[in-house]
């Protein structure tokens, strides 16, 4: 979008430009007069052909004189700029002073014969760019991420020591079930090795519960949640719930080695979530982690 809005506009005054590029204050002149047509541009600027900066940075707020002078060669929006077209957007950097998220426009300029006499460039904040109107959908394929190497190479050294989570398991997992199936609860993790669980809610989603291995075992905790009817948006159907708790138990208990520490099941977006002691993360679908059994995990 960034591109078709801005090619035309700055190679027609990359030619404006190439006309006055001995001239700073033509320049300037030029630049500022022209700045009201860049829509979103926080700074306008021109370089000469070794990339050092011939002009302040125009702005909309006016002139900021701190860049004369300033040789840019080395920023990532100069990496490999001249090519076919002469006009490059770059990806997104972090920029130098603000540190902010920021995006960079390049035009060489080229004077009447066609030679390379300097570049125009035009910087913009990310935060003030417009953006599309459908969020960014985190992909439901398998992800699969190491942990740290200090742990895999001390696995075969450790052995999963019982906790007390184990023990009541046969307690922690209805209530688990039932918060998430009857109390409005649409994320639930079990820290098996640390005797926790955390917990989200739909009714106050930007903030997670803590509950302890004797909330987890006390069927009162239902009633610190109002009842809640099973969100429309869960991609997890209410029966499959117990049945992917189920499975965190056999991967659990399968391995005295290479075994489960943590899962989690996000019913909205339909994801589990699995951390084993070798400290390996994976992420999947609920459907494609029913599929599996303990043997594919450990053979």
């Amino acid at each position: 979008m960034l591109t078709a809005l801005l090619g035309e506009s700055m190679h027609d005054l990359a030619i404006r430009c190439a006309e006055v590029i001995d001239s700073r204050i033509a320049l300037e002149t030029l630049l500022t007069n022209a700045f009201p047509t860049f829509s979103y541009c926080k700074h306008l600027y021109v370089l000469n052909a070794d990339g050092i900066q011939l002009t302040d940075n125009i702005t909309r707020e006016g002139v900021d004189h701190a860049h004369f002078g300033r040789d840019r060669n080395d920023r990532p929006y100069m990496q490999d700029i001249i090519g076919t077209t002469d006009f490059k957007l770059s990806e997104a950097y972090i920029s130098r002073n603000k540190k902010r998220p920021s995006l960079t426009a390049v035009q060489v300029i080229r004077n009447h014969k066609g030679k390379h006499v300097g570049y125009l460039g035009a910087d913009f904040d990310t935060r003030e760019l417009p953006h599309s109107e459908a969020a960014y959908a985190e992909p439901d394929s398998w992800r699969q991420i190491k942990g740290d190497p200090a742990i895999r190479s001390g696995l075969f050294l450790q052995q999963r020591v019982e906790s007390i989570m184990d023990t009541r398991l046969d307690e922690v997992l209805p209530i688990m079930k039932e918060l998430i199936c009857e109390h409005g609860v649409f994320h639930g993790k079990l820290h098996f090795s640390s005797n926790r669980g955390t917990i989200w809610t739909v009714d106050d989603p930007f903030i997670y519960r803590i509950l302890s291995i004797d909330e987890l075992t006390d069927p009162d905790i239902c009633l610190a949640y109002p009842s809640h009817p099973y969100p429309d948006r869960a991609i997890v159907p209410r029966k499959r719930v117990i049945d992917v708790f189920r499975m965190f138990r056999k991967l659990r208990f399968a391995d005295d080695t290479v075994y489960l520490r943590a899962g989690s099941l996000n019913i909205i977006n339909g994801m589990v979530g699995l951390n084993f002691s070798c400290d390996g993360s994976h992420y999947m679908r609920y459907d494609e982690f029913l599929d599996k059994n303990a043997e594919f995990w450990f053979g």
